[in-house]
């Protein structure tokens, strides 16, 4: 009997063991038959409730015009980009950016790929669950696309722009793995989106390591150039306050077209407006360094350095001897370098028309709010910035905060002579 028990035993056993394998057989045909016939799923993500969740689903891509103008014209169009694709449950292909700054002739833009001035994977890593960037290989099929064209025209309305785009999240275009957008740059494209969905892109641009090695320098340099100020035991290097000047032959010919046009006065600014305001922020006291952020080649003189009042110390490309390594790179990588090194300023003065100086006022308060404070009013907050064109307190410069709380990018995309030191 115990013999019978035995063999009954181990006869289980072996028909267990039979069809445990015949599973394990079955489920690795399965996934080889998937990997091989079948585009490979991705981890990507689906909008409920204004949030992603994160669904594995086939990975769909969202492929626009090359991106041009300007670095920060650039860097909104892009962002437009990203939340059209956000909006679509799309990934972002890798746009082409645009290295030279040719407004007209477009068969002159030099094409630079996204990874060549911003980190990728740093990108994708600090916007993960938001809007992610995807390259041309992760394409599985590339000739499943439909090529769309965007409205354009004054006939052209955002309620007209929204419903197109509610058109290519339905099931017609869902079939699609690719929509290949044609027409004019994103940066023209209506905007269906907040500034606090904006600045959330804006904080995943990390610049690659070549130009922010090259930032650090000149801001290092900068900071070689201020003195040493004892105070009691302790001693501290001067701060340095960066100045994006806009007195350039180009700037002053559309800022004073700009003012015609729309009947304003404080849209332009001479260097003496600009040194007479600088001269009168409360909270600066000398000595102190200031960076003047400017296109040399394209300024009328070169008195740029003179007239400052006595114990602030202007340095500019030139004096501090990067003009020539400047030179080497492209004008969008120029751009970036001073960005940063203005990013990076103990205080900022800009131009409320200016986009550049729009973006860096973004981030600056951005920087601040981290701190816990909601405003600058009145406080000696860390990272201030201030509108030159626009005149504050005691003949200074005004306080400038973004305003987060605004519904669209509007002011920050064209500029406002609304500036406060609060963020809503």
């Amino acid at each position: 009997m115990e013999l019978l028990k035995l063999k009954y035993v181990k006869f289980f056993k072996c028909h267990v063991s039979y069809l445990v394998s015949i599973c394990v057989f079955l489920f690795v045909m399965v996934l080889i038959f998937r990997t091989l016939l079948l585009p490979s799923p991705f981890p990507f993500v689906r909008f409920k409730n204004n949030e992603f969740e994160w669904n594995h689903v086939r990975m769909k891509f969202l492929e626009v015009p090359q991106i041009v103008w300007g670095l920060n014209n650039q860097k909104i169009a892009f962002a437009r980009a990203c939340l059209t694709a956000r909006m679509l449950n799309r990934s972002l292909l890798m746009p082409s950016l645009s290295a030279s700054l040719f407004y007209k002739e477009i068969d002159r833009l030099e094409p630079i790929s996204f990874d060549k001035v911003f980190n990728f994977e740093r990108f994708n890593s600090l916007c993960d669950g938001f809007v992610r960037v995807s390259r041309y290989s992760d394409i599985g099929n590339r000739s499943n696309v439909i090529e769309v064209q965007k409205g354009s025209g004054r006939r052209w309305t955002l309620e007209r722009d929204l419903d197109q785009l509610k058109e290519f999240s339905k099931k017609d275009y869902d079939a699609y793995e690719t929509i290949r957008v044609v027409g004019k740059n994103p940066f023209l494209w209506h905007d269906h989106w907040p500034v606090s969905d904006y600045a959330k892109v804006f904080e995943c641009l990390v610049l690659v390591d070549e130009i922010s090695k090259e930032a650090n320098e000149v801001v290092s340099k900068i900071r070689e150039f201020g003195s040493e100020v004892k105070n009691g035991s302790s001693s501290y290097r001067t701060p340095y306050l960066a100045i994006h000047m806009r007195i350039e032959k180009d700037w002053m010919i559309h800022c004073k077209n700009r003012e015609r046009r729309s009947n304003l006065t404080n849209i332009c600014s001479s260097k003496e407006e600009i040194t007479t305001r600088v001269a009168n922020i409360p909270a600066l006291k000398p000595p102190t360094t200031l960076y003047l952020a400017v296109a040399n080649e394209l300024l009328e003189d070169d008195s740029i350095l003179n007239g400052w009042k006595e114990g602030m110390h202007p340095v500019d490309k030139k004096r501090l001897g990067f003009n020539e390594i400047y030179k080497n790179y492209s004008y969008l990588i120029q751009a970036a370098i001073d960005y940063e090194v203005c990013l990076k300023a103990d205080v900022f003065v800009g131009n409320s028309y200016s986009t550049f100086s729009s973006l860096l006022v973004l981030e600056r308060t951005q920087k601040i709010i981290k701190t816990g404070i909601s405003h600058a009013c009145g406080n000696n907050v860390r990272w201030p910035s201030y509108a030159y064109n626009i005149e504050g307190e005691s003949g200074g410069p005004q306080l400038w905060m973004t305003n987060l709380s605004d519904s669209s990018l509007q002011a920050i995309s064209y500029g406002s002579n609304s500036v406060s030191c609060r963020i809503v």
